[in-house]
């Protein structure tokens, strides 16, 4: 294993998703959800279909035994999806990219409700600290100006955007549980294809809802979001042929330092202070079960030496 490659492509896969996420800031909520998920979705499949037909013959690569778990993480996915790009037309990209690190902390509930995994008591403590950072991040909305229920308008924009990313996690959250399962399996190529499939397929049907001709800077837009969404799912594929994910996993908190470097840079807009240490209160929780879970496999290899 190359794991300095490895880093490379996770922080590379880090930057990309950010950069996704910024093409939906950039629309402003100008263009339907539905709509934008479609092109999120059609246009990843072409670098997705490059980078399989480079690995050899596509068909071997998509090939599945199971459609129906692909069906649910299609939809639990696009779930995730709906909500966070709904997220991001009333918070900023950083105060959205903070909160969607709840999605871990949805995973360790549902893996245990849903897979039956025995999760260790130190699992259940970063998770406790993972929500308190949380909180944390929501205390600068609640408290800017009034509570969420006394009215305040820009309290209640906010107030719904925090609603919508917390379910975007729980639908990511399952979305990852399903990844999980699917990854015993099925072949990467088939998970990320069906993936992209469906939810260009779900974003299609609300065309009868109303979409609307994007003009030349939102098509610009649109096509960035799909190019840089399909680079992050095969950059994140790539790195986990050169390290492990265990040490791949703290990097994904790098998406925090690149949302506020865009958001400075091209948005005009920085997180407050209680969200960077909310985000930092999440990342340490995560990172510690991580740390934990490869201090654990050491001890157990060590074990099983001597």
């Amino acid at each position: 294993m190359n794991s300095k490659l490895g880093v490379l492509l996770k922080l590379l896969s880090a930057l990309c998703a950010t950069l996704m996420l910024a093409c939906v800031k950039g629309l402003s909520g100008t263009i339907p959800t539905g709509e934008v998920i479609f092109f999120r979705s059609f246009v990843a499949l072409f670098p997705l279909l490059i980078w399989l037909k480079m690995q050899g013959n596509i068909l071997p690569q998509i090939k599945t035994r199971n459609i129906f778990g692909h069906l649910i993480r299609g939809f639990s996915g696009t779930g995730g999806m709906y909500f966070n790009y709904m997220a991001l037309v009333y918070l900023s990209l950083a105060d959205a990219t903070a909160i969607s690190y709840a999605a871990p902390l949805f995973t360790v509930i549902l893996a245990a409700v849903l897979l039956k995994e025995t999760v260790q008591l130190y699992r259940w403590l970063a998770v406790v600290i993972g929500f308190s950072g949380i909180l944390v991040m929501l205390s600068a909305h609640l408290n800017d100006g009034g509570s969420l229920l006394a009215g305040n308008a820009l309290n209640l924009s906010a107030g719904l955007g925090i609603l919508l990313g917390l379910m975007a996690a729980l639908c990511t959250a399952v979305s990852l549980v399903q990844i999980r399962f699917l990854n015993g399996i099925e072949k990467p190529g088939a998970i990320v294809f069906y993936f992209s499939l469906m939810t260009m397929l779900i974003g299609l049907s609300t065309l009868y809802f109303g979409w609307v001709m994007p003009d030349s800077t939102q098509l610009l837009l649109l096509v960035g979001c799909g190019f840089f969404g399909g680079m992050a799912q095969i950059l994140v594929t790539l790195s986990l042929r050169y390290a492990d994910a265990s040490l791949l996993a703290p990097f994904d908190y790098t998406t925090l330092v690149w949302s506020m470097l865009i958001g400075y840079l091209f948005l005009n807009s920085l997180p407050g202070s209680s969200t960077i240490v909310g985000a930092v209160i999440v990342a340490s929780a995560g990172i510690f079960t991580v740390w934990s879970e490869r201090r654990k496999r050491k001890l157990m290899m060590i074990r099983t030496l001597t």
